[in-house]
């Protein structure tokens, strides 16, 4: 089974508790702090394996969890950073927020990372917060969360070529007799519902790669047919070749099968229409198709290019080759995105934005005043409540960041109940 599209779920490792601890010191009543900080999470990272063709292994597996890092230790003693877990993927692997839509990586070459899910860093220890005023405070820090999201994953076939037309218009067969490929080829429609790929090498030695890829129907760039599941993986290719049954046997007229082809390959991506494309007039071995072929010109025009084949006879077949070759050498590369971050590491392809610090207050019938937005949420998990020091410190972080004189403006009063994911508290004026 050809897997091209699965949906998982990633979260990077949690960071270690910061500590609290002591050490007795002269001149200190107490004792001094020493407590060590936690360590980092561990980040979700997904790198390509070039010896993998599918997704078929995420069917099986969907969850993916990165370790925590160690908590810190007394006497100072830091807690370890936890490895990241590394999740191999095929090449050409493209990975999607399932909430946003947005591109968090494009995975081509062998090798490449990209981290998917960040970790969270580790919580400081009681020794990052003595002051002159307070040698020896009870506060430390829980570990940062590690993000966790849904993605899609979508498998795009790298191919130089890619073989488009109608069901059974002869592409297996042609991929077959111009390469070692072996793809099944039967008399009926759709024999072909996953991509070939093969390599092609021409008679001077020039080599491409070239996927046979599934039957477009009409209505296939809105998932009628195979539709999606052909589409997606001609949009690496850089030359189209346009195969065309000008036999009519089928009863189908090939000047409208060219037509109806091109407007779904338009349909579904503009850019598609920017990529050359020649014509393989094929089965001209067949009655009536000499006679099909001279309309055809006389509707497409002089400026397309048009090569009658044979493949099963294999007739006419090298020049299509030189030709395809020659067009790769004058036809650069199409990026699938371009809104991928060139600047950053040529092996990360996505830099993590922060989030934003926006507050979001709502109010439940009953109410009470709910707080909420990613910066709040954060600190609120970082936040080691079973210590008065951290409660104080709670306090003043959100009235730093202005949540009292946004309560204010929203109606809340001395009293109000003020609810912050599982925890409330009085509004205090």
């Amino acid at each position: 089974m050809f897997v091209d599209h699965v949906k998982i779920y990633v979260k990077g490792g949690d960071g270690g508790d910061g500590m609290v601890a002591f050490r007795r010191e002269k001149f200190v009543p107490n004792g001094g702090p020493a407590g060590g900080d936690g360590g980092h999470g561990g980040n979700v990272v997904f790198q390509v394996e070039e010896g993998l063709r599918t997704l078929m292994d995420f069917r099986y597996k969907r969850h993916f969890k990165a370790d925590r890092g160690e908590h810190g230790m007394s006497k100072g003693m830091h807690g370890r950073r936890a490895d990241d877990l590394i999740v191999k993927v095929p090449p050409g692997t493209v990975v999607m927020n399932e909430e946003t839509g947005v591109v968090i990586a494009d995975l081509v070459e062998h090798g490449q990372q990209a981290i998917i899910a960040k970790a969270g860093r580790g919580g400081r220890g009681n020794s990052r917060f003595a002051t002159p005023a307070n040698p020896a405070p009870e506060l430390s820090e829980k570990g940062e969360p590690g993000q966790e999201l849904n993605v899609i994953l979508e498998l795009k076939v790298l191919a130089d070529v890619g073989l488009v037309g109608f069901p059974s218009v002869g592409k297996s067969t042609l991929l077959s007799v111009v390469s070692a490929a072996k793809p099944k080829i039967g008399a009926y429609h759709f024999t072909t519902i996953v991509p070939n790929l093969g390599m092609v090498e021409t008679d001077d030695h020039r080599s491409f790669a070239m996927a046979d890829l599934p039957g477009l129907i009409e209505g296939a760039h809105e998932g009628v047919g195979l539709g999606h599941q052909f589409l997606r993986h001609i949009e690496r290719t850089r030359v189209i070749v346009h195969v065309i049954d000008m036999s009519g046997m089928e009863g189908r007229d090939p000047y409208e099968d060219y037509l109806t082809i091109n407007d779904e390959l338009k349909q579904y991506n503009l850019r598609l229409t920017e990529r050359p494309q020649i014509i393989v007039a094929n089965k001209m071995d067949m009655p009536d198709a000499e006679e099909n072929l001279e309309i055809f010109r006389e509707k497409v025009g002089e400026d397309a290019k048009i090569f009658p084949v044979s493949a099963v006879s294999r007739q006419g077949l090298k020049p299509v080759l030189f030709e395809i070759a020659d067009l790769l050498e004058v036809t650069p590369e199409f990026p699938l995105f371009d809104d991928l971050d060139e600047e950053s590491d040529a092996t990360v392809l996505y830099k993590h934005q922060s989030e934003a610090d926006s507050i979001e207050i709502s109010r439940d019938p009953d109410g009470t005043f709910i707080l909420g937005g990613y910066a709040i949420e954060r600190i609120f998990k970082m936040t080691d409540f079973s210590r008065e020091d951290g409660v104080r410190r709670f306090a003043r972080q959100l009235r730093g960041m202005g949540v009292d004189e946004a309560l204010r403006e929203r109606g809340a009063q001395n009293g109000d109940i003020v609810r912050l994911l599982e925890f409330e508290f009085e509004f205090v004026d």
